[in-house]
């Protein structure tokens, strides 16, 4: 029993240090579907099932900005402190819809928080497009779609055309 409880102390003083190193981000964003980017590295969505997501970031200030095709960009810069955590709580400014005809854009992949990118611009994550139900609507023409996973890995870059109501399929 001593040697447990001697074991966990000297874990908890190994680990302690650790933890003191980091702090979090917890986003609250309407669109929940918006891409986080923290001192413009992409992070993941804001939100998951509607619930805001938490990361874990080194203290000090940082940019964040939130990234969505429908809505205008918002950039903060925000203080995070060791062992704390910072609420982001923003609700971005739709654009106007875009106008018909539309084809249809599925992406397949592993990773389902990938970063998914049409021509060089942030457009989602890979959960958002993957399944037959799923896709983003497009305006016919051709697109530079490049996928890059959250944890490193390859990433995947595509030139795809969108044809009037038709689904075309990244994998």
């Amino acid at each position: 029993m001593r040697r447990y409880g001697l074991f966990l102390l000297c874990a908890a003083v190994l680990i302690t240090p650790a933890l003191a190193q980091t702090g979090y981000l917890k986003t609250k964003v309407n669109p929940g579907r918006a891409g986080v980017f923290i001192d413009g590295k992409y992070v993941g969505p804001a939100a998951n099932f509607r619930i805001g997501r938490k990361y874990a970031v080194a203290p000090g200030q940082h940019e964040v900005k939130l990234v969505e095709p429908r809505y205008e960009d918002v950039t903060s810069n925000v203080t995070i402190e060791a062992g704390k955590t910072f609420t982001l709580r923003e609700t971005m400014k739709p654009r106007p819809l875009a106008q018909p005809p539309f084809g249809r854009l599925r992406i397949k992949h592993t990773d389902k928080f990938a970063a998914v990118y049409l021509n060089d611009k942030y457009f989602g994550h890979v959960d958002e497009f993957s399944n037959f139900a799923q896709g983003v609507l497009l305006n016919p023409g051709t697109y530079d779609v490049r996928v890059e996973p959250t944890g490193g890995g390859q990433p995947i870059s595509q030139k795809v055309t969108i044809e009037a109501d038709r689904v075309s399929v990244v994998q």
